[in-house]
């Protein structure tokens, strides 16, 4: 039984109560039991955690966490993204396949599962494969894997291409209650892409990622989810053409999400005239015209959510020449801290709204308890320090990935402390 906590001191931030004020919080055999109780109503033993200067939040929730671990282990490990995830104030993080064998079968699901049951770091949700051997030819046993435990299913990192079986699991997955997150690309028209297809991939003479690749792809992922009226999700996106697309069809009341990630709201596709794989990221740096509708879309709820986008590869693949490297970094440790360095410093959101799209949006998305304070919930916080600026040092990062675009940036906003069932499993030296 874990040790009962209060947390005081510190400003309470939570949008789904509305709630952003100072106070305390009460937490007792894993659930979040009281805010602002008496001095009475305390229990005895309770460990008091000093929260002065310091955000009291729900846990953030990662809709998009590239597992690598079973087969590519050089990468990454189920225990250390589920400790970089702690880092980076996540307590809840979506895995999607990227491993070998891929997410397919119960007993896929029940490895990770058990896995991070062991590491006893972020809760890890596993998000089974859309198509058996993620090939997007034939559906897989989505009812198998559902009470095997997946939440959400997806090819991602890879792309759905095949309409008909997209439509197909759409409407199934009507009756499992499950979401089907696509990573919206047309594979023909982005093969062979490494950045952003535009001025600057002209005068660098490397083969650009063209925005209708993405743009095509999220106009027929909107139009099936109307035609079905399925859960799905898109993301993460990077164009005015998809959100333009997603801000039409959500005027006409049709229910689907996005999200992005906090690099693509930062910076733009000039970064890569240093040649560095650091900032092959897949979707790639858009132009600068790009970075701005993003963060517009963000604030006008356009765009639902925001993703880490982390795909972790090691040193020696990100070593050799730029269009030969994968695409891949490290961003859960630094996913919290770029966007509020991007979105919150410059008065294009406030806290309480960048919580929401980094916690609260998610869960609802996802389905899975998160993204609240709320009396009787799972007590999964995380302590944020607003005004703490810091050096980025992949070096220290808990991640084995270290290709990072943040290298040696300085951003705002630390994580301090990481509460998951009401135990402290992350507190910053």
């Amino acid at each position: 039984m874990n040790t009962p906590l209060l947390i005081e001191n510190g400003v309470l931030v939570d949008p789904s109560q509305n709630l952003n004020r100072r106070g305390r919080l009460l937490i007792h055999n894993g659930i979040i039991a009281a805010i602002d109780p008496a001095d009475g109503d305390l229990i005895a033993g309770c460990r008091v955690i000093d929260a002065a200067g310091c955000l009291i939040a729900p846990g953030l929730v990662d809709l998009g966490v590239e597992l690598r671990e079973p087969g590519f282990e050089e990468d990454e490990t189920i225990h250390s993204v589920s400790h970089a995830a702690l880092a980076g104030g996540f307590t809840s993080i979506l895995a999607n396949s990227g491993t070998d064998p891929v997410i397919d079968s119960h007993g896929a699901v029940e490895f990770v599962r058990q896995k991070a049951a062991q590491a006893l770091g972020a809760k890890i949700h596993v998000v089974g494969c859309l198509s058996k051997g993620g090939d997007g030819k034939q559906m897989a046993e989505l009812g198998l894997l559902t009470r095997a435990g997946a939440v959400a299913f997806s090819d991602a990192p890879r792309a759905i291409p095949n309409d008909a079986l997209l439509k197909r699991a759409l409407e199934y997955c009507r009756m499992l209650n499950r979401p089907i997150f696509d990573r919206p690309e047309v594979p023909e028209l982005a093969s062979g892409g490494v950045m952003h297809e535009g001025q600057v991939s002209l005068v660098l003479g490397l083969k650009g990622l063209p925005t209708e690749a993405e743009d095509l792809a999220v106009a027929r992922d909107v139009r099936l989810a109307e035609a079905t009226d399925g859960r799905l999700h898109v993301g993460p996106v990077s164009t005015m053409g998809s959100v333009d697309m997603l801000r039409r069809v959500k005027s006409r009341g049709i229910v689907v999400s996005a999200s992005v990630c906090p690099h693509n709201l930062m910076l733009s596709d000039a970064e890569m005239r240093s040649y560095e794989s650091r900032f092959k990221v897949h979707p790639p740096l858009r132009s600068p015209r790009h970075v701005e509708t993003l963060c517009q879309a963000v604030k006008d709820k356009t765009i639902d959510a925001i993703q880490s986008g982390h795909m972790p590869r090691s040193r020696e693949k990100m070593m050799n020449d730029l269009d030969q490297t994968p695409f891949g970094i490290s961003s859960l440790e630094t996913a919290l801290a770029t966007a509020a360095t991007a979105l919150v410093k410059p008065g294009i959101l406030n806290w309480m709204e960048l919580i929401d799209r980094m916690s609260t949006q998610p869960a609802q998305i996802a389905g899975i308890d998160g993204g609240t304070l709320g009396i009787g919930k799972p007590a999964d916080i995380v302590l944020i320090d607003p005004n703490q600026s810091w050096d980025v040092d992949p070096n220290q990062f808990r991640s084995t990935c270290i290709s990072t675009p943040f290298e040696g940036m300085r951003l705002t906003g630390r994580v301090t402390a990481a509460i998951v069932d009401g135990e402290v499993r992350f507190e910053a030296n």
